[in-house]
């Protein structure tokens, strides 16, 4: 769009955010304290992907207009969270759950729809960012946030911004296999991960990994909400699914403390509901971080559910 427009979007007074979920998308815009004055979410056209580029067009057109006495002579930016990233290699959207967007240069086609620079980013980066700019990290240097959910994924931002690498893969740590597997657990060589390996850590720590360790203890189906509830209610199988779980949870947020050290983890997705994993996941890392002393406190985060649109709208400086 050119560096005269990317330059005006950076001195924004409004900052829009769109989330863009598998069942809703959510736009937001933020003022300069980070206070919203706008928000409105709409059904995502599923399958649908000239209809889903005209949904957050539909939606950033009214938080413009919304906002309009606010912005102060400059238009606002506008930032995209996705189930997905852009290739490095082609511009093309790879990697996303709501495979209609696959192969697509989603970010120039709302460009275009809505006439001016849009910035897109992996949902999880855009949780991480928004939990280190206003949240539960803004202390920290280093913020390492984790969403566990239908699928596991992360985000690394280091002082306020996100970590891209050359390959667009940052931060996906639940496609790395579970460390320390334990044979008599039944952890080796594990089930089969939709990426093609077998035993990642998605496979065991996301909500249907949840449920399938579970079924396969007790022959019984039922969906992880389900689990937790029972736990909570003293069901011994289930208590016992969820110590697994925290188990498993604490080896595999050990590796990546080995190699990022971050100053805080921000525990994000349906999952991170689990109140215990805030009590019980940080007594066992000792055992398998590399290091004398682990103080990096897990913690939930602040703005919840909010936190990957508020997170999009902060993708511009």
């Amino acid at each position: 769009m050119g560096q005269k427009m990317s330059e005006t979007a950076s001195r924004a007074s409004i900052r829009i955010g769109v989330d863009l979920g598998g069942t809703k998308i959510e736009a937001i815009a933020l003022d300069r304290e980070g206070q919203e004055r706008f928000r409105k979410r709409v059904p995502t056209p599923v399958g649908d992907y000239t209809g889903t580029v005209r949904a957050i067009a539909t939606l950033i057109k009214a938080a413009s207009q919304e906002t309009e006495t606010l912005q102060g002579g400059t238009k606002p930016s506008v930032g995209v969270g996705i189930p997905g990233t852009i290739s490095p290699a082609t511009g093309l959207i790879k990697g996303a759950n709501s495979v209609c967007l696959i192969g697509h240069a989603l970010d120039r086609d709302i460009e275009s729809a809505v006439g001016q620079p849009v910035r897109l980013a992996n949902d999880a980066d855009c949780f991480t960012l928004s939990e280190a700019a206003d949240g539960a990290g803004r202390d920290g240097a280093i913020v390492f946030g984790v969403i566990l959910g239908t699928g596991v994924g992360g985000g690394i931002v280091i002082d306020k911004k996100i970590v891209r690498g050359p390959n667009a893969i940052s931060g996906e740590w639940g496609h790395n296999p579970l460390p320390w597997p334990s044979i008599d657990a039944g952890e080796t060589p594990g089930r089969e991960c939709y990426c093609g390996q077998r035993g990642c850590i998605e496979t065991f720590l996301s909500g249907p990994g949840l449920s399938a360790d579970f079924e396969a203890a007790t022959s019984e189906k039922i969906a992880a909400p389900d689990i937790v509830e029972r736990a909570a209610r003293g069901d011994a199988p289930a208590k016992a699914a969820l110590d697994r779980y925290t188990q498993r949870l604490a080896r595999s947020l050990a590796t990546v403390i080995n190699l990022l050290d971050p100053s805080v983890i921000v525990l994000g997705g349906g999952l991170s509901n689990i109140e215990r994993l805030y009590r019980d996941v940080a007594p066992l890392l000792p055992e398998f971080v590399f290091s004398d002393t682990v103080v990096t406190p897990i913690v939930p985060p602040k703005h919840g559910d909010s936190s990957g649109v508020r997170g999009a709208a902060w993708l511009w400086p």
